[in-house]
Order: structure tokens, then C-alpha cells, then sequence
């Protein structure tokens, strides 16, 4: 696509030049800002020199794009960035400045940083005996959730930039309801300690940890100060609405050391805000550039789609104009009924069947399959079986992306966990009979379920924990199972048994072993299924940083991580299933997901249009993202109309994001019972009904 004079003019500003630039998604500001990244390297700007920063890494794939690319010319790498990962960049250099006035009581030794899944490690093991002793009897929900947001209001402190100390206080202050869920902040808050102190007793440095060494201890220091600014001299900061008050208040500081400066927000953005995105003091930065530009003009949104977003706007948040869309016509004969159409049913099963049969339709219109996906405001795992099934059966390329499915729910990482207990027994874990079959199915080509579990019932013993040999089976079991299929489970089987007698490897690397020598061979499950492999590589990086990150014994290391992963701990975030580049397939995804791909495509499809999903915030009893936020003044109660509030502008927020990324058409799926069989009369159903009425009215 060519470039417009408005990108020209950002991509061809001086060399020194600070801008703010400023528009809603799909006006092409990353574009611009890619393109000036290469221009900055054309000119002779030393990559070395250029911080890319964004609040996420999935956001900086064009970037890399760029960086990754032959047309390219030499020279040194942009170093692109998050700030937590600055944050420990820095930390690992400078830990001998930091380590003592932090409180660690082991400076003179190095530090562990933990990943999202290691924390949890560490938080579990502090909090399994305080649960036993009564801590949260209140609570119903599952312990990885409970672990996760303990660690989340650890991160608020530090990315909102009050002490950790505060956190139960400043939600107990906030409370108005049962007098019980005064207790539950109590417990969080202690349990936040113990993890705190747990972390400055062991060198252990959780995210909140990083970031608090980081911007409190090392930052004012002059050395660092001084560090930074003879490294980098030019930035890019994208998506600046999406980040959090204290990554603000560094730029604040930091921004009149650069040369140049191009920061992008998007207008009506803040989708992180349950992870501390703060649009205010995002906007605030605009001051400190010399230019100010807004653009307006989209070059995505049709003027069908643009009327469709100004209508919701108006139905769900008539007293603000924070969403509307600029038109660029007059002509009131384009109704916004023109940009979608509804699919209608009784039963949710009927509606998944009409939206696949719909999904084909169009693809043999003509239609990218890429250019086509297919949302919903909570991905279940029934929902994702079911709908990726009716899907593949008629032959539409799928793929779906969750990032909250934990690796163990992944059929590949199953397979790969369940050989991994057979090749160990001395973990004593003994998988069920069907779990087995499971595995031999996903790792055996062309092993169907029915043959794969009489292959399980007859060869796994689970008494002596062994499998028997194919050549031992009757020959009627044989023939029914097929030789074929019979020699390549003997392979399996053997190479089993023969890592059982070698001395054991690091977890990581026997599933490296398990997966090169076996499973992505020619007749094994792995070798042509890309998806396969994609968990696999995820797995394998999952298990390699929670070894470097616990101090344990190779032979403990797969014992405590299946362990973990039989508790439910999620897998920390992996760049592979978010690449825009995976597959040219119709994506299934959560509605925040998608949006924070920042993406466009042709045709949405948005499922539950009458879930309170897209309205009600996720239950987190023991945390709460606005009153956690800077913009929340302590002491103050939330009430119901601040939730409702809350509400009405999240999906304002939500739906205006997902039309700004769309070219063409939405279509809205909605079922008169939903996937859980009640009744749905959901707040986005009521905005959609409210639009029908205005046109038909007008």
C-alpha cells in the first residue's frame, strides 16, 4: 500500500524531532512509525542508538518485521523493548548497585528473575499451607487464579507506583459489601507479604520486584542515568495508551535526553487497563513533544462500518463522544444497518452451525481465510472444540488463539507430559489408561482413538507401570490395529524403554530428544502438524526457564513442573501463537486478544452478541483494577454506579476497538439460549436492537 503525504511527513522529519502523534486504530500510525525507523537507519542512525519500546512484545511484530527483513541494510540492532524487560536488562547489569539498598539479604550472590509460571511456583508453595490453615475459606475459585492475583496486585503497586504494603488497605477502603470480603483483602495482603519477603530472603526478583529495583533504586542513580542515554539516543514508543503510569512518569523524565522521539497513541485505546494501562497519563506525555499531530481519516474503517460504530456509541454511551468516528459524508442514505448481519438461532449448538456454514460461504466468495475472524467475549473450551470442529469439517483452515489455555490443556503438550511420566517412573506419576491412548493417538500418525485405546488397554499395565510389546498381541488385535501403526508404537515403545535405563537428561532437553529422534519423524504425529509443533517449542521454553529459575535437582525438575501444571498454573505468554504470519486461517480468539494483535481484517464475526461478557468485568475477589489505578483516590468506595459505569464504557471501549479494525462486514451471532443453556438478553443485544429501532425510525 502506498504511503499517504500524512505518513510521508513523519517518516521524512528531521532527524531531531520529537513528536506525538495521536488517531484512532487503523489510521496508519504504526506504519508511519516502522517506516521512520527505517528511515532512521538509512540515514546513518546507528541501530544501536534506536529503543523501541511497546507495553507488550506481541505489539512490536511489524518492527521485527522490518528488523527480520533482507531489504535491510547493515549495520547495528535496534534493541526492542518492553519496560519490564528494560527494567531487568538493567537490573542483571547493575545488580551489584542495586542488591543492598533493595533489602536482599544475599547481595553478593547473583539474582533469579522469575517467570510468570516460576512466580506462581514460589507463591503456591508459600500459600498451599496457609490455605489449609484457613486463609481464603471464603473464596471459591481455582488456586492458579488465587496465585495470579496475588501477583497482579504486587504488579499494581509497582506499575502505578504506591507500595505493595498498601494494596490490602486501598481495597478494604474501597469495599461496601459483606463484612467476609474484608477478610479475603486481609489475607491477600499477607500473603503478599510473605511473598515479598520470601523473594529479598532467596534473590529471587518477581516482575513487581524488577520494576520496583529498577525505577525506585536504580534509575535516579546518575551512573544509569548516564548508562542509558550514551545507549540510546532515538525512540519509538508505540501504543503508549496501553502502558502504565510508571512506565509514563520514567518517559517523563527521560524523554528530554533523546535526540528524537516518535511516540504513537491510539485514540480510544486502553484495552490493558485490568493490567494497569493508564490512557491519562499516557497523553500527558504529548506535552513534552515539540509536535502534536492528530490524525483522523482511517485506512481501514468503510463509511458503513464508521456509522455502525458512531450508532453503538451513541446506544451504549450516549453521554460522551470519546468513541465517535469522524464521517466523511453527509449522505444519510448509508444506514449502519449496512455494515452487519445477524445470525440467528434458537439453540447455541444451530448457531454454531450457521456461523461454519456462513465462514465457507464466504471463503468461497473469495475471501482470505485470514480476513475473517470469528470472536467471542470468553473462549471456552468447549466453545473453541466445538466451533474449530464444525469448522475443519467443512474444510475452513482454523486456528485459535487463547492466551490464558494453559499448555497442559494443549493435546501436544498433553502427549508430551504423559510419554514423559511413562519415560520417568520414578516421579511416580500413572497417567490414566485414556490418557495414554491420548498420547499414542496425538504422537502415531494415522492412529484414530479406537484403536489407539484398545492399543492402550491391552499393551499398558498400570500395576507394573510397563507397556507390553505390539509382537506379544494376539494376531486378531494385531490386524485390527494394523502393522503399520503396530511398528511405529514398537518404536515409540523401545525408545521409551531405553531412555528408562540411561542416566536422565534435564527435563527440557529430553523433550528436545523425545521430539527430534521420534515424535517429528516421517509416521509420527509431529512431523506435518505445524500447530504440534508450535506447543512443543512452547513447552520446551516453558520447561527450560523454570529450571534455570529453580534452584532443584535434574531428577525433581519434571516432577514439580507437572505438578504445577496438574494445579493449573497458566503458561507464561509465548510470541509464536500471536505471529499475525502463523497461518493463513480463520482465527478463533478472545475479543481482547484480537484487538491487541492490532490487526485489521475484512469480516468479524462476533459470537454471544447476548452475553454479559461483553459488559461485565471478570469476578477477581481478590483484586480490583480501578481502585488499584492511579486515577482512584484512596479511600474512596466503589459503588454499583461506578461499576456500571466501568461497564457501559469497557464495552464502548470494546466494540468501537474491534469496528475501527474492520473493513467491510460484522456479522452478530446470537442464540436464544447460550452456551450454558439460560436465556441471553445481554447489554450488547439491547445496543444492536437500539440501532435497528433508529433506523428503522429514521
Amino acid at each position: 500500500m502506498p504511503l499517504t503525504p500524512h505518513q510521508l511527513s513523519i517518516i521524512e522529519s528531521p532527524t531531531n524531532a520529537k513528536i506525538f502523534l495521536s488517531g484512532p486504530a487503523g489510521c496508519g500510525k504504526t506504519t508511519a512509525a516502522v517506516e521512520r525507523m527505517r528511515a532512521l537507519l538509512e540515514a546513518g542512525v546507528p541501530g544501536e542508538s534506536i529503543l523501541m519500546l511497546t507495553p507488550q512484545r506481541t505489539l512490536q511484530e511489524p518492527y521485527l518485521d522490518l528488523l527480520a527483513s533482507s531489504q535491510r541494510g547493515a549495520g547495528g540492532e535496534v534493541t526492542p523493548a518492553t519496560l519490564g524487560g528494560l527494567a531487568r536488562r538493567v537490573v542483571e547489569l547493575f545488580w551489584p548497585l542495586a542488591a543492598e539498598p533493595a533489602g536482599f539479604a544475599h547481595p553478593d550472590q547473583q539474582p533469579r528473575f522469575l517467570t510468570l509460571e516460576t512466580a506462581q511456583y514460589y507463591m503456591a508453595r508459600l500459600v498451599r499451607p496457609l490455605l489449609e490453615q484457613g486463609h481464603f475459606e471464603s473464596v471459591t475459585m481455582d488456586r492458579n487464579r488465587l496465585y495470579s492475583q496475588i501477583l497482579d496486585n504486587l504488579n499494581k503497586a509497582a506499575l502505578v507506583g504506591f507500595p505493595h504494603t498498601e494494596i490490602g488497605v486501598r481495597l478494604n477502603a474501597a469495599w461496601l459489601g459483606e463484612p467476609a470480603q474484608r477478610r479475603v483483602y486481609a489475607d491477600a495482603q499477607d500473603c503478599a507479604n510473605r511473598f515479598r519477603a520470601y523473594c529479598l530472603e532467596h534473590n529471587l526478583l518477581d516482575f513487581s520486584l524488577q520494576m520496583e529495583v529498577f525505577v525506585n533504586i536504580l534509575w535516579p542513580q546518575p551512573v544509569i542515568r548516564d548508562w542509558l542515554n550514551r545507549s540510546y539516543r532515538h525512540l519509538i514508543y508505540d501504543n503508549v495508551e496501553e502502558d502504565a503510569p510508571r512506565a509514563h512518569d520514567l518517559l517523563r523524565e527521560w524523554l528530554p535526553d533523546f535526540e528524537s522521539a516518535l511516540l504513537v497513541y491510539d485514540e480510544g485505546g486502553g484495552y490493558r487497563k485490568f493490567l494497569g494501562a493508564d490512557t491519562e497519563t499516557g497523553q500527558s506525555l504529548a506535552q513534552l513533544c515539540e509536535e502534536q499531530i492528530v490524525w483522523q481519516e482511517s485506512l481501514v474503517v468503510t463509511e458503513p462500518i464508521a456509522r455502525l460504530n458512531n450508532a453503538l456509541a451513541v446506544a451504549i454511551l450516549p453521554e460522551s463522544n470519546s468513541f465517535l468516528f469522524p464521517l466523511s459524508s453527509d449522505d444519510n442514505q448509508i444506514s449502519p444497518t449496512e455494515a452487519f448481519s445477524v445470525i440467528q438461532s434458537r439453540f447455541y449448538p444451530a448457531l454454531l452451525d450457521q456461523i461454519a456454514a456462513e465462514t465457507a460461504r464466504l471463503l468461497e466468495e473469495g475471501l482470505s481465510p485470514s480476513e475473517i475472524v470469528i470472536l467471542a467475549p470468553y473462549l471456552s473450551d468447549a466453545l473453541r472444540f466445538a466451533l474449530m470442529q464444525r469448522l475443519e469439517a467443512r474444510g475452513v483452515p482454523v486456528r485459535s488463539h487463547r492466551p490464558s489455555r494453559s499448555l497442559r490443556d494443549e493435546p501436544a503438550s498433553h502427549a508430551l507430559l504423559t510419554l514423559s511420566m511413562l519415560a520417568h517412573p520414578e516421579w511416580e506419576f500413572r497417567p490414566p489408561r485414556f490418557d495414554v491412548a491420548y498420547a499414542l493417538m496425538q504422537s502415531i500418525e494415522g492412529l484414530d482413538l479406537v484403536r489407539a485405546a484398545l492399543l492402550a488397554e491391552i499393551t499398558y499395565r498400570l500395576r507394573d507401570f510397563t507397556l507390553a510389546p505390539f509382537e506379544g498381541l494376539k494376531a486378531e488385535a494385531q490386524e485390527r490395529i494394523t502393522y503399520l501403526l503396530g511398528e511405529r508404537f514398537s518404536r515409540l515403545r523401545d525408545w521409551i524403554l531405553f531412555y528408562r535405563e540411561r542416566e536422565r537428561l534435564p527435563f527440557d532437553h529430553f523433550l528436545r530428544k523425545l521430539f527430534g529422534e521420534v515424535l517429528s519423524q516421517p509416521g509420527f504425529g509431529f512431523h506435518s502438524n505445524f500447530d504440534s509443533v508450535r506447543v512443543a517449542a512452547s513447552l520446551v521454553e516453558s520447561v527450560k526457564k523454570f529450571r534455570l529459575a529453580l534452584d532443584l535437582d535434574i531428577a525433581e525438575v519434571g516432577r514439580e513442573y507437572i505438578t504445577m501444571l496438574h494445579e493449573g498454573v497458566l503458561a507464561a505468554q509465548y510470541l509464536e501463537g500471536w505471529s499475525s504470519q502463523t497461518a493463513d486461517a480463520v482465527l478463533v480468539a478472545p475479543a481482547y486478544t484480537f484487538l491487541m494483535m492490532n490487526r485489521p481484517v475484512s469480516v468479524q464475526i462476533w459470537l454471544d452478541a447476548g452475553s454479559s461478557g461483553w459488559y461485565e468485568r471478570l469476578l477477581q475477589p481478590l483484586t480490583h483494577p480501578y481502585v488499584l489505578s492511579r486515577g482512584w483516590v484512596p479511600g474512596r468506595v466503589w459503588t454499583d454506579a461506578e461499576e456500571v459505569e466501568a461497564s457501559r464504557e469497557g464495552m464502548a471501549r470494546l466494540v468501537s476497538g474491534l469496528l475501527h479494525r474492520c473493513r467491510e462486514h460484522v456479522y452478530i451471532g446470537t442464540s436464544e439460549l447460550g452456551e450454558s443453556g439460560f436465556e441471553q438478553r445481554g447489554e450488547l443485544l439491547r445496543a444492536f436492537q437500539k440501532v435497528l429501532q433508529n433506523s428503522v425510525q429514521s
